[in-house]
């Protein structure tokens, strides 16, 4: 693929938006975002806010420590983290500088304040509304469609900024995703100049492998890294399962170290990629043919959840963990073929996997996830597959994929509502 092909270009544009750095769940951390925004533009500590979120908001918010806030958890408290420490500047890491202090300055600013929480009727899946009232003043932003995307800042009535608006011409470009399939991915990754990826690349190994050594060093939540080593020893593919477990492990339980996200999520940062960087070290395959199988498992990966969405009741660690099996099989020295039917035969064995939110029971549906993508593989290499017809899939990768896709962000719409009302009611 040359450098002047739009694909070439697409993706690189889409692994730059894609693989960034965030410290905490990502749906906490859009809050305390758009929280820090709206304080930023008040111009003051909030007297009294609102805060409107979406059902999957609520879904993702409910269950996960809120990293730097001491272990607090819940909206009310990724709201009160971005508006009383937060550096809006910094993106999803917005309270990744929060001292002990701010700590306390949190936990006393959730006592003695009203930050009340209002479901929204929306139909965006990843909706975020925050009020924020302050010194005779009121101000408004909302996030929308994906975690980091301001739609909306209006201030005492007047809207300063609105994406699509007439306020300001301001408009929301990202690289089309539709240019994705298994094909191109496996020729760009066989031909991209590795000096236009490497520190992306090298960023994502550095950060997600220090929060997957955290997790198995210490005790985070279930510890579900720690229990696969231990009940299931030390071959490779254990230790592909266990790395990315244990770096949910750490994450969904507060721990405060950044990782490289995919698709809008760290769990499926991690699970995208800590399996691959764990057989590249089996195999000694040398650093150009990790940063290629990378590519590979991190482009799949964001080529199903671009079908499905952000935010669906279908498990995003399935997309991912697919995409790793997809990863490996390149190490391996997989091509096309390899890789689509690993692919099709991981998908045909998790695809499924519901999302109920956020919480420590991530880790052992990642590691669930990265079973599959290696038996995918394992089952092409003893020349055994699963075939259009069988169930959900069809015939070519791509069509399942469609399929998948279908599934996810259509079929499970109404299972999405039934585990909301049952996650709300417990």
């Amino acid at each position: 693929m040359e450098k002047n092909d739009i694909r070439y270009q697409t993706y690189l544009q889409i692994l730059k938006e894609e693989l960034v750095p965030a410290m905490g769940c990502t749906e906490p951390i859009a809050i305390s975002y758009c929280a820090a925004k709206a304080r930023a533009i008040l111009g003051c500590l909030p007297e009294e806010s609102l805060v409107e979120v979406s059902g999957n908001i609520i879904k993702n918010v409910k269950s996960v420590i809120v990293p730097n806030t001491n272990g607090l958890k819940g909206i009310e408290a990724a709201a009160a983290a971005g508006m009383v420490a937060g550096d809006a500047d910094k993106i999803l890491e917005v309270i990744a500088d929060v001292t002990e202090e701010d700590k306390t300055k949190i936990k006393e600013y959730l006592e003695h304040s009203i930050i009340r929480v209002k479901p929204l009727d929306t139909e965006e899946i990843l909706d975020i509304v925050i009020h924020v009232y302050g010194e005779g003043h009121e101000v408004t932003v909302r996030i929308a469609n994906y975690h980091t995307n301001i739609v909306l800042i209006k201030k005492d009535g007047e809207i300063l900024y609105e994406i699509g608006g007439t306020a300001a011409k301001e408009e929301t470009h990202q690289a089309d995703r539709n240019l994705l399939c298994v094909a191109d991915i496996v020729e760009f990754a066989d031909t991209v100049d590795l000096d236009d990826v490497r520190d992306i690349l090298s960023r994502q190994i550095t950060c997600n492998t220090a929060i997957a050594q955290e997790g198995l060093t210490n005790s985070w939540g279930a510890n579900v890294g720690k229990v696969l080593l231990k009940a299931y020893g030390n071959d490779v593919r254990v230790r592909a399962r266990a790395m990315a477990a244990a770096g949910s492990d750490a994450r969904m339980s507060g721990c405060e170290m950044a990782v490289i996200i995919n698709s809008g999520s760290g769990n499926q940062g991690m699970t995208a990629s800590l399996p691959v960087i764990e057989y590249a070290k089996e195999l000694n395959s040398d650093e150009d043919r990790l940063y290629r199988a990378l590519l590979v498992s991190n482009l799949i990966t964001i080529h199903q959840k671009t079908g499905i969405g952000r935010l669906s009741a279908y498990c995003g660690a399935v997309s991912a963990g697919c995409g790793a099996g997809c990863g490996i099989a390149y190490l391996h020295g997989g091509d096309f073929r390899t890789i689509a039917h690993t692919l099709v035969n991981a998908l045909a064995i998790v695809s499924g996997i519901v999302c109920d939110g956020a919480k420590p029971s991530c880790a052992g549906k990642i590691a669930s996830a990265v079973d599959a993508g290696i038996l995918g593989y394992e089952m092409y290499c003893q020349g055994q597959q699963f075939r259009g017809g069988d169930g959900i899939l069809s015939k070519g990768v791509e069509n399942t994929i469609q399929n998948i896709s279908r599934l996810g962000a259509v079929g499970m719409k109404e299972t999405d509502k039934e585990i909301i009302q049952i996650m709300t009611d417990c």
